[in-house]
Parts: structure tokens; sequence; C-alpha cells
């Protein structure tokens, strides 16, 4: 038997590496042919989506999602399915909440990256502008192939891009790009994206770029507080494309990602374990060592490892959505929350990710969500030796733990 299990482990690894096809269409994924339950193909199923213009059809569907408008972000870069429509005249609308995505083009049709708890993210276009036919297309193909890449862990996923726009929206890619998260330097940032608030580090936003004068990181960048002379604001729910907005959504992309990854590769593990050891636990072998080592991983991005510094004077954004997003998130007895801010030197002021109550945390495999809260609790009370290096004073994990036994059922086994 010892010599048996290395050689299960290394062939159930194998497929998950060096895949013949892309994971999620792999059984017992099967993404592609699964129908989704996620409330968007509820709302497909139900054939009602209110409003005339595209602009109520979207503020219809965002209530639907319980997304908040305050969540806008403009990107102006022709990096999306409907590239035709957009320009820095005509900025593509992105909202989010911390289970599903939006995204908007005046005068095109509304995208949306539903949260399923079966399949993870499924991608719907919703059709508004064919004659006011309110068509419900699900993709699994077309939206894949960025969304479904190295870039989202190799899982259907979400992702950030930061490039150099010309003054026409087309990213210049001879200039490179960059992939950006709660890691990445501000400097590297928002590259094709209006930001509206301000930062005490220059950012690649509210600009475009000409090709021959090379790829230049900023040493300023123009300041807005609203959008307002710069484009036509009444095309869009709000006329701001907010700074904390955008880092909030940065953080969120990578961990959901990750916590996807982790549940694909996980069940694919454990349907492959149990096909070749009918009567072994896979959790004991190859599928519980892929628990262990994902949990590793999004404990240390649940706790903002590596984030990236905001400058001598922090940040400042729309006092409206920091508002509407922390209305979202539980409190603990004495008021605290993981989605209190605090935009100074960090993005929160208690340093463990709010996504730890998304539905994508909550319906992650038993195995590995016990994992995760095992190593997140072992790491706060300082007793993982893998985290000696973790940059949260004793004080804070303090606070964070007496948030999480309040607020996360799963911190009991609930």
């Amino acid at each position: 038997m010892k010599t048996i299990l290395p050689l299960i482990y290394l062939t159930i690894l194998a497929p998950l590496v060096s895949r013949g096809g892309d994971l999620w269409d792999l059984p017992p994924l099967n993404y592609s042919d699964t129908p989704s339950s996620d409330p968007i193909a509820k709302l497909s199923a139900s054939g009602v989506i209110q409003g005339r213009t595209g602009l109520e059809k979207l503020r219809f569907v965002l209530d639907f999602l319980g997304i908040s408008e305050t969540s806008q972000i403009l990107v102006f870069s022709k990096t999306s399915k409907q590239n035709g429509l957009i320009h820095p005249g005509n900025p593509r609308a992105l909202f989010f909440n911390e289970n599903h995505y939006v995204g908007y083009v005046p005068g095109g049709d509304i995208e949306v990256i539903a949260q399923d708890d079966l399949l993870g993210p499924v991608f719907y276009l919703i059709r508004t502008a064919d004659g006011g036919k309110n068509t419900v297309m699900r993709d699994t193909a077309d939206c894949l192939s960025c969304h479904g890449t190295a870039r989202t862990e190799s899982v259907p996923g979400v992702l950030v891009r930061s490039v150099f726009p010309d003054d026409t929206g087309h990213p210049l890619l001879a200039l490179g790009t960059f992939q950006i998260d709660h890691a990445s330097p501000i400097q590297e940032r928002w590259g094709g994206y209006y930001v509206t608030g301000h930062s005490s580090i220059p950012h690649l936003g509210n600009r475009t770029y000409e090709e021959e004068n090379g790829r230049e990181l900023p040493v300023s960048s123009p300041e807005f507080a609203t959008l307002e002379g710069k484009i036509d604001v009444s095309r869009y729910p709000k006329s701001t494309s907010d700074i904390v907005a955008l880092m909030v959504l940065e953080h969120q992309c990578l961990v959901h990602n990750h916590l996807v990854a982790a549940s694909m590769n996980y069940r694919r593990a454990h349907w492959l374990q149990k096909s070749l050891d009918p009567h072994g636990d896979p959790d004991q072998g190859a599928a519980g060592k892929l628990a262990d080592d994902a949990a590793r991983k999004i404990v240390d991005l649940l706790l903002f490892q590596n984030e990236a510094s905001l400058g001598e004077n922090g940040i400042e954004g729309d006092m409206a959505f920091q508002e509407t997003f922390s209305a979202r998130i539980p409190k603990s007895c004495d008021g605290r929350s993981l989605a209190d801010f605090q935009l100074n030197d960090r993005l929160f002021k208690h340093r463990c990710s709010y996504m730890i109550y998304s539905r994508v945390f909550s319906k992650l495999p038993p195995r590995v969500k016990s994992a995760v809260i095992t190593q997140l609790r072992e790491t706060l009370e300082g007793r993982e030796s893998n985290h000696k290096s973790l940059n949260i004073k004793s004080s804070e994990r303090k606070k964070i733990l007496g948030i999480l036994a309040d607020t996360l059922p799963d911190w009991f086994g609930k």
C-alpha cells in the first residue's frame, strides 16, 4: 500500500496539471453540459426583465441581484465582448457584490457573471438592444476564451487588467499589460479605467497613451471627483468610477478565482480517486492533500498577504459605495466588521477578507472549507508555523477572531 498511494496521487494530479480537455468540462464537473440554477437562470425562466430603456433594464438586473449602483466602475479600453461600442466617450460600466458581476455598455447588451452553487461563475448575455427583446443567453465558449485561462487559475473566473489604451480605447499591446490584484503596485493599476477619487500614488487611469512614447509609469495622475463633462453621465446610473470600488473588486476577483479553483480541483481529484480506489478515503489521499494545499494559499489571500502600499496619504473615495458595501457584511456584537475601511496604509481596518461570507465560500466542498477555516484559525491564533511572517499584530488578530466568532456560523462547525 505504501507504493500504491503515491502512484494514485500522481495519477490524479496529472489531469489537473496537463489537461486533455478543460478541467471544468471533465467529470464530475461537466460545466458546459450542466444546467445552471443561479439567479439569472431563474430570471431567464421567468422571462421578466422590467424596463423600457437599456438603463432601466440594467437597474432592474442590478436590483434583482442585490448589486448597488454605487459599485459602478467605468472602463474605456476595448477589452471585452462589446468592443465595437466601447471608447473613452462611451465606457463600459461594471457593477458587483460579493457574489455576482454585471457589465453594461450604453447602446449594447447586459453581461452577467452569476455565481451558481454547483458550477461556480456562469456567464450570460442579456440582449436588450435587439428590437426590445430581452433574450437571456448562457455562454459556455466565447467568454471562457478570456475568463477560463491561467489568468483565472484555469477555471471559469474573473480578472482585472490594466492596459495602455490609445485615444480610441484600443490597448497598445506592444507596451504590455498588467493583471491586477491587491498585491499590484498602484503605479501599474487602472490603465483603461476612469478613476474618481484621490490616490496619493500616481496610477495609469484617466488618460490615453501613444505607442511611440514607449511604456512609462506615471509620475502624476489626472484626478476627477465625478465624470461630468468627460462623458454623458445621464447614460449611466452614477457619475463616478470609484477608486475604492476598484480596489475592492481587484481583491475580490483574486480570492473568487482561488475559491472556485479549490472547489473544482478537489471535486475532480475526489472523483478520480474514488474511481481508482472505490474503498479508499479520498480525503486521506490526493484529494485531501489538494484541499490542504489550496487552503494555505486561500488563507494567505484572505489575510491580504503582500497587500500593496497605498502611499503616505492613502486613498479617498465616494462614501456612498463604502456605506452600501459595508451594510451587506455582518457585524460582530461590538459593531466591528470585515468591511470596515481604513484607506490609509491599507484597504480594510481588519485584514481578513469579507469574501469569507460569499456564496462561493459557503458552498465549498466541506473538506476544503474545513481546511481553510482550520488553517485560518491556527494562523490568527499564532499556531501555524507556515505563517510566522504574517504582518498582522496580535491585537488586530484578536479583533478578527472575535468578528469571525460572532458572524461566521462555520467558524464553530455549525
